[in-house]
């Protein structure tokens, strides 16, 4: 087994982190933008959750590759190209066709996720896939951060474009530096592939599908709000690019502490589905709440709360989706999580984007504290039917006196 070093893990966070600010340095200033440059609320929906759409269709396919050639790192680095082509495509001007390009190959870059998750989990013994994820959650939400706190100090200081001009260019630096990655022997395996019955019994799993729809409902409703229209609700108070920096903030922040401490803190006190309850009921609560703002320091409070609800759920599904998978199948599996996450990715931002053209902004608000409410009923279902075979479990083992 190949020892990973304490540099190389650094380097690995580094391109993480580059990764995600290279994705997320527009997207608070993505739907203005959009609307600025005169198209629609429909069409900013289906620009939106084009990249969604273009995950559904490209990361199960290529979890499935990356398992078949025992390879994280080639996707790593098709990763970091893409981010780098996905922005400059926002800068030809003259067709709605290259904004919709852009972010159709952001979808492909945000596809090679799967690449990173499953290699960083290598980095780590069999017992150690929730420290991973938890681990690889606050790289994540660092990165995006970072991303959108730069977003608006970029528009404001310079030009609309500038963000992405410096999203190319940072993804550009991440690529040089991914060149320098190590594969250790768990994540980077080479295997003879797969076969098409391994692949079934991955798909079959339990618990992978469960967390998968929880998932769908979960970006349904993030990319709903904080990535997707909740910076237009921002602007309806008349934000500059400051305050949506300070909405991104007070979103982003909570998100990074509870993705962090969640794993490590809640899950052992309170268990998996009862964390996992809190966040989908806190989230519905906030997305609903945003309906009855009446000014942009209520936006920020319930950003903050939706950013901490976030936080709780989003590490602990994706360590479950892998979590009773065999290593040799966790690209596989981690591809068809985030495939079918993707769902809400595209389905969400698309259906508010419909509903709000017709019935307003509102409308599509209200959409996500529905898909929040579902998300909470099935959690309460599962862990209901858990503790009810615990329980049966348990009688039927006790000894007859």
């Amino acid at each position: 087994m190949t020892t990973i070093s304490a540099a190389q893990r650094g380097l690995f966070m580094t391109v993480t982190v580059l990764y995600w600010t290279s994705m997320y340095i527009y997207v608070p200033t993505l739907s203005p933008y959009l609307k600025d440059s005169g198209y629609s609320l429909q069409f900013i929906g289906i620009v939106l959750g084009s990249y969604g759409f273009v995950q559904m269709l490209v990361r199960f396919p290529l979890g499935i590759l990356s398992d078949r050639w025992g390879r994280r790192k080639p996707f790593i680095l098709l990763g970091m190209l893409t981010a780098i082509a996905s922005c400059l495509l926002f800068l030809v001007p003259g067709s709605w066709m290259w904004p919709l390009a852009g972010r159709i190959i952001a979808g492909v870059c945000a596809s090679t996720w799967v690449a990173f998750t499953v290699m960083y989990a290598g980095y780590f013994g069999s017992g150690g896939t929730g420290r991973a994820m938890g681990n690889i959650s606050l790289m994540t939400v660092s990165g995006q951060m970072l991303g959108m706190l730069l977003s608006g100090w970029l528009n404001d200081g310079f030009s609309s474009s500038a963000p992405f001009i410096f999203g190319a260019v940072i993804a550009a630096v991440g690529l040089a530096l991914a060149f320098l990655l190590r594969e250790s022997d768990t994540s980077g395996q080479r295997q003879s592939g797969m076969s098409f019955a391994q692949i079934a019994t991955v798909v079959r799993n339990a618990t992978l599908l469960r967390v998968s729809l929880l998932s769908v409902l979960a970006h349904g409703v993030l990319f709903i709000t904080m990535f997707g229209f909740t910076p237009l609700k921002a602007q309806e108070f008349g934000a500059s690019g400051t305050e949506l920096t300070i909405l991104v903030f007070s979103f982003m922040l909570p998100h990074a502490i509870a993705s962090f401490s969640s794993p490590a803190w809640l899950v052992p006190r309170f268990g998996y589905w009862s964390t996992i309850a809190a966040g989908f009921i806190i989230s519905g609560i906030c997305t609903a709440a945003m309906v009855m703002a009446p000014s942009i320091e209520w936006l920020y409070a319930t950003q903050a709360l939706n950013g901490l609800a976030q936080g709780l759920h989003m590490p602990l599904l994706l360590g479950m989706a892998i979590r009773d998978v065999d290593k040799s199948g966790r690209a596989t599996a981690m591809g068809l999580y985030q495939a079918l996450y993707a769902i809400g990715m595209f389905s969400g931002p698309f259906m508010a984007g419909w509903l709000n053209e017709n019935w307003g902004l509102n409308s599509g608000f209200l959409f996500g504290a529905l898909l929040a409410a579902a998300a909470s009923a099935l959690v309460w279902r599962w862990s209901w039917a858990d503790r009810r075979r615990g329980s049966l479990r348990q009688k039927k083992d006790l000894p007859l006196n």
